[in-house]
C-alpha cells in the first residue's frame, strides 16, 4: 500500500507480528525504552512501559483471542497503526496523547490495588521516580470528597422535589386566587361601615330631618346588602362548614345577615331604623381576617419553598436539671405540611363559642317573643347577635399570626401549626455554639508576637492542636495559620479545660497553656510589659510566655438579636455550649450588651453531656427554619410564647364582651324595653371592645 510520498507500507496481521516477536516478547519490554525516551512526550508515556505500575498480562491464548475479535482487516482504516487497534503491552506503544491518559488512570487504579510486596523500595527509586508519581498522587486526593458532594446534591435534589410537590404547588394554587378580591372587598365595606355610622351619627345629633326616616333606613338596608355581596364568597364557605359539621364565626355572621335582613322588613313597616352598620363593621372585620390568613398562608409557604435546608426544632425531656430543652436537628418537609392547616385550639374554641352563641340569641328570641310579640323578638333576635361577637373577634386570632409571619417569614422560620406553639411553651433550656454566636468568617486573626526561644511554627502548630482538642470557633481559623506556616497537628495528652476560662495539656512531654493574660498570669507565668491586648490569645509553653494572637470577633447582628431576643424571654435559658474558652461571662456581656445572669455556663463534665445530647427523631417537630442563623430559632420560640399569649388574651377579652352583650339582651328581653337598642348604641358597643381586642393582637410585634 503506498501514501502520497510515494512510500510503499507493509500490511501485517496479528498472526505475523506475533511471528516477528515471539511469544515472549513481553520479557523484553525494557529493551524498548530508548525509543520511549526518545518519543516528543516521554513524560506522559513512561508510566505505560513501567512494570511496577502495569496491570498483570492476559495468558498469550486470551490475548490471541482477543485480538482476533478486535483486529478485522476489513474494517481496518489505512493508518497503519489505527487507534482503535489493539498492540500488545510492551511490545509497541503509541504516543496518544487520549489514549495515555486513559492508560495512565487505568494503570494508577490497577497499581493501588496491588499488594505492597509486589513493589519494593528500590524498584519504585530506580524505574519510577517520584516526580512522575505526583499526578496520580492529585486524582486520588481529588477523587476523596466527591462522594460527600454527590450525598449533599442528592439530598438537596430529593429535599427540592419534596419543596415542589408540596409548598410550592400549594403556594401557586393560593397566588392563582390572589388577594387582590379580598382587599377590593375589604376596603369596599370599609367604606360602607363607615357611611353607615356617618349616617347614624348625623340622626342622632338630629341633622336628618324627621320627614325622610325612610331614607335612612333605605340606605342602611342598602349599605348592608352591599356589605354582603362584597362577603358573598366568604358566607358561601360558611354554609359548606356548616354542612361539613363546623360551625365557624363566619357562620355565624352569615345568620346575623338573615336575620338583620328580616329585621330591616319589619323596620319599613314600623319606621325605625335598622342596625346595619354593626353588621357591615363585622363584615369588614371577617373580611380582614379572611386576608390575614390567606397573607399568613402564603408566606409561610414562601418560606419553605424558597429553602435549601431544613432544621427542625424539637422538644427533649428532662435536657437539664429536671427541665426540658430545645434542641435542633434535621427537619422534613411533611412536619410542615401535615400541620401547619389543621385547625388550632383556639380555633375550636371560637367555634365552640359561637355556636353557644348562636343557641343563647335564639332562646332570648323565643322569650322576648314569648312577652313581646314577633316584631320584638326579631329585633332583640338581630341585636343580640350582633353584640354576642364583638366585631374584632373575626381578626383576634389572625392578626396575631399574620403579625408574627411577617417577623419569622424575615428570618426563615416557619411554626408547624398550633401543635408548635404549644410544644414551645413552657421553661426549657436552649443550648447556644460557637457557630451561632460568631458564624465562620466572622472570627480572625489581626496580629502575632511570638516570644521565647520557640520556633514559631512550633508555636503555631501547638496551638492549632491544642484549639482544635478543645473545639470551637478558633479551631478553622488557628489551622488556616497553621497551615500557611507549614506546620502539622500534634498529639495533645492530659487535655483540661479550667474554670478561668483557658485550656492546657502536654505536647511532646511539654506543658502549653492557652486563654486569656489573666489566666495565665493565675497559672504563674509571667507577662511582660507591653502585652496587654483587649482580645487575644495567650500561649505558654512550659511555663514560659511565647506567643501573643490578636483575636477579632465580628458582631453579627443576626447573632446579636437572637441572643437578645432569648436573654429577655423569661421561659427560655440559654446554655453556653462553645468550645471557644474566649467566650466568657465578661466577653457576651460587653459584646452583644445582655444581661448574662440567666445565661447558663456549664461546667467541663456537664457541658460535654449536654452537646452529645440528640433530639429524637420521633419526636413532632415544634418549628423549622431554613437559616443557620440564632435569631431564626430564638424568633421561633419566643415568636410561639407571645402568639400563644396574644390568641389567649384575645379570647378572653372578647368572650367576655360577647357574654356581657348577650346578658344585657337577655335583660332587655326579660323586661320588654327596646329603647336602649338604637342603632348608635349597637355599634358603640362593637367599637368599646374593639378597642382592647386590637390592642391584645400587637402582642406579637415585640418579641
Amino acid at each position: 500500500m503506498n501514501d502520497n510520498t510515494g512510500n510503499e507500507y507493509q500490511e501485517f496481521d496479528l498472526e505475523d507480528i506475533l511471528k516477528e516477536f515471539g511469544d515472549d516478547s513481553r520479557e523484553e519490554a525494557p529493551a524498548q525504552e530508548p525509543e520511549l525516551q526518545s518519543s516528543p512526550e516521554p513524560a506522559r508515556e513512561q508510566p505505560l512501559s513501567e512494570p511496577a505500575v502495569t496491570e498483570p498480562q492476559p495468558e498469550p491464548a486470551a490475548l490471541d483471542a482477543r485480538q482476533q475479535e478486535t483486529a478485522e482487516p476489513e474494517e481496518a482504516p489505512d493508518d497503519p497503526d489505527p487507534a482503535g487497534e489493539a498492540v500488545p503491552e510492551g511490545d509497541t506503544i503509541r504516543f496518544d496523547p487520549a489514549a495515555a491518559e486513559q492508560a495512565a488512570q487505568s494503570q494508577t487504579d490497577g497499581a493501588d490495588a496491588q499488594e505492597p510486596e509486589q513493589m519494593t523500595q528500590n524498584q519504585s527509586a530506580q524505574e519510577l521516580p517520584a516526580d512522575r508519581l505526583k499526578p496520580a498522587f492529585e486524582v486520588e486526593e481529588e477523587f476523596i470528597p466527591a462522594p460527600s458532594l454527590f450525598t449533599s446534591r442528592s439530598r438537596l435534589k430529593e429535599l427540592k422535589k419534596k419543596l415542589v410537590s408540596g409548598p410550592e404547588k400549594r403556594y401557586y394554587e393560593l397566588s392563582e386566587q390572589g388577594t387582590g378580591r379580598l382587599q377590593v372587598a375589604l376596603l369596599v365595606t370599609a367604606l360602607i361601615a363607615a357611611l353607615g355610622a356617618g349616617i347614624l351619627g348625623m340622626s342622632a345629633m338630629e341633622l336628618i330631618p324627621d320627614n325622610r326616616p325612610k331614607l335612612v333606613i333605605f340606605s342602611q338596608i342598602l349599605f348592608m346588602m352591599i356589605s354582603a355581596l362584597m362577603g358573598v364568597q366568604l358566607m358561601i364557605d360558611s354554609v359548606a362548614d356548616i354542612f361539613k359539621g363546623r360551625f365557624t364565626v363566619n357562620a355565624l355572621v352569615t345568620l346575623t345577615f338573615i336575620a338583620c335582613m328580616a329585621d330591616g322588613a319589619m323596620c319599613l313597616k314600623e319606621l325605625r331604623v335598622p342596625c346595619c352598620a354593626a353588621f357591615s363593621l363585622e363584615m369588614a372585620m371577617a373580611l380582614w381576617g379572611r386576608l390575614q390568613h390567606r397573607n399568613t398562608e402564603l408566606g409561610q409557604l414562601d418560606t419553605m419553598r424558597k429553602a435549601v435546608r431544613l432544621t427542625g426544632i424539637r422538644r427533649v425531656k428532662n435536657y437539664c436539671d429536671g427541665k426540658d430543652g430545645f434542641l435542633r436537628g434535621e427537619g422534613q418537609v411533611e412536619d410542615f405540611m401535615d400541620s401547619y392547616d389543621k385547625q388550632s385550639g383556639p380555633q375550636i374554641i371560637q367555634s365552640i363559642y359561637a355556636g353557644i352563641a348562636f343557641a343563647a340569641c335564639a332562646a332570648i328570641a323565643v322569650v322576648a317573643g314569648l312577652r313581646s310579640g314577633f316584631s320584638v323578638a326579631l329585633q332583640i333576635f338581630s341585636t343580640s347577635l350582633l353584640v354576642a361577637v364583638p366585631a374584632t373577634f373575626f381578626v383576634s386570632l389572625t392578626r396575631p399570626m399574620a403579625i408574627l409571619e411577617t417577623r419569622l417569614h424575615m428570618v426563615g422560620t416557619v411554626l408547624c401549626g398550633w401543635q408548635g406553639v404549644k410544644g414551645l411553651k413552657g421553661k426549657a433550656f436552649f443550648p447556644v455554639f460557637d457557630q451561632d454566636l460568631f458564624p465562620q468568617g466572622s472570627t480572625k486573626i489581626n496580629g502575632v508576637k511570638f516570644y521565647g526561644d520557640e520556633d514559631p511554627i512550633d508555636v503555631v502548630s501547638y496551638t492549632a492542636s491544642l484549639l482544635s482538642a478543645a473545639g470551637g470557633g478558633l479551631t478553622t481559623v488557628f489551622k488556616n495559620l497553621m497551615d500557611n506556616r507549614g506546620g502539622q497537628l500534634q498529639t495533645v495528652e492530659s487535655f483540661q479545660r479550667y474554670v478561668g476560662g483557658g485550656i492546657g495539656g502536654e505536647i511532646h512531654g511539654m506543658p502549653v497553656l492557652l486563654g486569656s493574660m489573666q489566666f495565665l498570669e493565675d497559672m504563674g507565668v509571667a507577662i511582660p510589659e507591653g502585652t496587654m491586648v483587649s482580645q487575644a490569645v495567650y500561649v505558654a509553653i512550659d511555663g514560659e510566655l511565647a506567643a501573643v494572637y490578636a483575636i477579632s470577633y465580628a458582631k453579627m447582628r443576626s447573632a446579636a438579636a437572637g441572643l437578645v431576643a432569648l436573654c429577655g424571654f423569661r421561659k427560655v435559658t440559654p446554655v453556653m455550649l462553645c468550645g471557644d474558652f474566649m467566650l466568657t461571662e465578661d466577653f457576651l456581656r460587653a459584646k452583644f450588651n445582655v444581661r448574662t445572669k440567666r445565661v447558663l455556663f456549664p461546667q467541663k463534665e456537664q457541658r460535654s453531656q449536654m452537646s452529645k445530647a440528640e433530639p429524637d427523631p420521633q419526636a413532632p417537630v415544634l418549628a423549622i427554619t431554613t437559616r443557620p442563623e440564632l435569631v431564626s430559632s430564638a424568633y421561633a420560640i419566643t415568636g410561639a410564647g407571645a402568639l400563644r399569649t396574644a390568641c389567649t388574651l384575645g379570647l378572653a377579652i372578647h368572650i367576655l364582651g360577647g357574654i356581657l352583650g348577650v346578658l344585657i339582651m337577655l335583660a332587655l328581653a326579660v323586661i320588654g324595653n327596646t329603647d336602649l337598642l338604637t342603632p348608635t348604641n349597637v355599634l358603640l358597643y362593637q367599637l368599646i371592645w374593639g378597642v382592647p381586642g386590637l390592642l391584645v393582637t400587637e402582642w406579637t410585634r415585640v418579641l
